[in-house]
């Protein structure tokens, strides 16, 4: 390694890390083919081992103590059992205590001389406290007083001035979880480790090996010889192998000098780290820490369990919030309403921060989320869409959305009406926004000569830069969650749209026949009184004048209602398109109206005689629905003004009244059927909320459309129609 350039924790990403061709100077390595002859040695081992090693020599020759050579050649005999441990002996050599560890490596055998410094009686004591630690981790109830227990456990029997538990999440970054440390040392607790601080490769190392020992950050490694050309020694399993250099620096330049780490593998995933730092040289015996592994599997275990218990719970809950959901959505006519009553729940069953809701284009949210955010989001899903959306990155957003997210950047969307755009949508903040980072540590020593760069500050703030703009990614567990939910949403919508379908069908029959054939002959009755009565002097003419009013009313209903069935069927209204001339319509239906209501003036105003393609019937059908919507909402003595005008190659007509403006909420649903502000309104009580969403349907099937506005004090609805080529 190039010392004085500027490098990142990425540079050791490509490094054969398994293969370093080196170890710590603590230890000697030998290195055996599978029948047992010498294939190749470190250079300390002749010193350290008192041996003269040659290529080719079979390992019973080596004047190694007689525990080493019985580890080896049981070793060697069972290097084809893929079950076969490591075998370990503890030896003297000379004036020193050894632990001689063995195993088998891709073809080869390893034996590894690490010296112990610890008496054996001292080593007893460590594994008698290992063993006791063991049993109280397996008490734990949660997964936060294990880790808790478990850095206090191992920095107690193997004396490490810290001790952290680290997490691991989806992205491979992580947390320092929990924490045991001297007094003086500066707490880690609660940072934020990005993954390139491990990169992929060292995981997958931590995987296998679940053991690493740094015994002093200033060593000088020792190489490995062997035969020339010869296949380099795989020691991803070796107890001794050399580190990298830039990892070396990451912990120096943390004031480190010694280091272990034991892995909580779990499934074959690297679930997290127990990383103990030690300020000054420390050589940890082997016993002890295979204790410490032996902790660290009794931990996956329990984890597991833990994890079990915690996602049967998760599931549980998820279960209870479905089924009130649906119960809600059965007793309400509104699924809005419904899922407003169980956001909180949802949005804590999903790990959520925020929710949305929306059908027929009204929204309704849930936490700090502003509403042109909310209506943007729902603007941007797909329509016809039956499966879950999910977006955990500002680069899967529409750029049209990504000056306006902020801090919102994870959605998962449940699409639980198709038919209606109906979504609830649940967002997650962005990462930055949840890292709890405790100040830029004070640095206690210099860093090293790669720079200020490997560090855990100084990665955060790379990771900080590369993070911006994702989220948390949606856990397997909140998406299944998540498509049960979408399963029950659907199924309840569905059964409220049948039984409403049913409703309409026996309603729609009844109007169609039961109704019509009786009211046509009431309005003739009507019609003869008004004849007749004329001729006796009587109060007739009144009475069937009243009749034929209110049968007309009642025939418009009932045509209304047929309307909005043939539109749902996708059967279309039948226009017949010819030439139209809108001003000429518009004055017919404005004598009626100053006839029929001679207390509301109405004004036309109009630039030049305009003629379109229209269905003149249909045509008069939207006109006189506009004129009758500013009639019964404008103020009481304004003036209804309508204006026709061309622009653009289409025919304009505006009708304003004054008035106070639409709240948004019934803006957004004016041209749904059926709306709840329509019905029962004290100023239009034969109203249906029907009017607008037929009018549309007719403005579509003459490529038009029909918008509404706030101006000026005035409620203005502006029709726009393609003028006759």
């Amino acid at each position: 390694m190039e010392h004085g350039r500027q490098v990142d924790l990425l540079s050791c990403a490509d490094e054969p890390i398994h293969i370093p061709g080196s170890v710590q100077p603590h230890g000697a390595l030998l290195f055996f083919q599978h029948d047992g002859q010498l294939a190749g040695w470190s250079a300390n081992a002749a010193a350290m081992l008192g041996i003269a090693p040659e290529l080719g020599l079979p390992h019973s020759s080596l004047t190694l103590p007689p525990d080493a050579l019985e580890a080896i050649a049981d070793c060697i005999a069972s290097q084809d059992d893929d079950d076969a441990g490591p075998l370990v002996a503890g030896l003297c050599i000379g004036q020193f205590d050894v632990d001689c560890v063995v195993h088998a490596a891709d073809g080869r055998v390893v034996a590894e001389f690490e010296r112990r410094e610890t008496s054996s009686e001292e080593v007893s004591r460590f594994a008698i406290k290992a063993h006791g630690s063991i049993d109280r981790l397996r008490r734990q109830k949660t997964i936060d007083a294990l880790l808790a227990s478990a850095v206090q456990q191992v920095r107690e029997f193997t004396g490490f001035d810290r001790v952290m538990a680290y997490r691991f999440r989806p992205d491979d970054s992580g947390d320092v979880v929990a924490e045991s440390r001297r007094d003086d040392l500066v707490p880690y607790l609660g940072q934020r480790y990005p993954a390139g601080d491990i990169p992929a490769q060292a995981r997958r190392l931590y995987t296998l090996n679940t053991l690493r020992m740094i015994a002093d950050m200033d060593y000088a490694a020792v190489p490995l010889f062997g035969a020339p050309g010869a296949a380099p020694l795989d020691m991803s399993f070796a107890v001794l192998r050399s580190v990298s250099p830039v990892h070396v620096e990451y912990l120096k330049n943390m004031g480190v000098r010694a280091s272990m780490s034991v892995s909580i593998v779990i499934n074959g995933r690297l679930w997290g780290l127990i990383a103990c730092h030690h300020m000054a040289p420390k050589l940890v015996p082997h016993a002890v820490r295979l204790a410490a592994d032996v902790l660290a599997q009794v931990m996956a275990s329990t984890i597991q369990s833990i994890e079990s218990r915690e996602d049967a719970s998760l599931a549980e809950q998820s279960a209870r919030v479905r089924t009130a959901m649906v119960e809600s959505l059965l007793l309400d006519d509104d699924p809005l309403d419904a899922l407003g009553q169980h956001a909180r729940a949802l949005m804590q069953a999903s790990g959520a921060q925020a929710m949305l809701a929306s059908q027929h284009g009204k929204v309704v949210r849930f936490g700090d989320l502003q509403e042109d955010l909310a209506e943007a989001i729902v603007h941007s899903l797909p329509e016809n869409q039956h499966d879950l959306v999910v977006r955990e990155l500002q680069a899967d957003w529409p750029d049209a959305l990504h000056d306006k997210l902020g801090k919102w950047v994870g959605m998962l969307a449940l699409p639980f009406d198709p038919l209606g755009q109906g979504w609830c949508v649940l967002l997650r903040l962005e990462q930055v926004e949840q890292v709890a980072w405790g100040g830029r540590p004070e640095k206690t020593v210099a860093l090293g000569p790669l720079g200020e760069r490997l560090t855990p500050r100084g990665s955060f703030d790379a990771w900080y830069e590369t993070v911006r703009g994702s989220a948390h990614p949606w856990e397997p567990t909140v998406l299944a969650n998540a498509r049960l939910t979408l399963a029950e949403l659907v199924r309840a919508v569905n059964a409220h749209r049948a039984q409403t379908e049913s409703t309409r069908a026996q309603l729609l029959a009844m109007l169609g026949h039961d109704l019509r054939d009786p009211l046509h002959s009431i309005n003739m009755a009507g019609m003869v009184l008004e004849r007749t009565g004329g001729d006796s002097g009587g109060n007739q003419p009144t009475l069937g004048k009243r009749i034929r009013s209110s049968t007309n009313r009642m025939q418009r209903m009932i045509g209304q209602v047929l309307d909005m069935s043939r539109i749902d069927r996708g059967m279309g209204l039948g226009v017949n398109l010819v030439p139209v001339d809108v001003r000429a319509l518009l004055e017919d239906l404005i004598d009626e109206a100053r006839l029929a209501y001679p207390g509301i003036p109405i004004e036309l105003t109009w630039d030049e005689a305009t003629t379109v393609k229209a269905d003149e019937g249909r045509l008069g059908q939207v006109l006189s629905n506009l004129l009758s919507n500013a009639r019964h909402h404008g103020e009481p003595g304004k003036p209804v003004s309508v204006c026709l005008e061309t622009r653009d190659g289409h025919a304009i007509v505006e009708v304003a009244n004054a008035g106070k403006p639409i709240p948004p909420d019934l803006a957004a649903t004016l041209f749904n059927p059926f709306k709840r502000a329509s019905l029962n309104n004290p100023r239009n009580r034969t109203g249906m909320g029907l009017g607008l969403y037929i009018a549309q349907q007719i403005v579509r099937e003459h490529s038009g459309e029909i918008t509404y506005r706030y101006q000026g004090e005035q409620v203005v609805f502006t029709l726009r129609l393609p003028l006759s080529g």
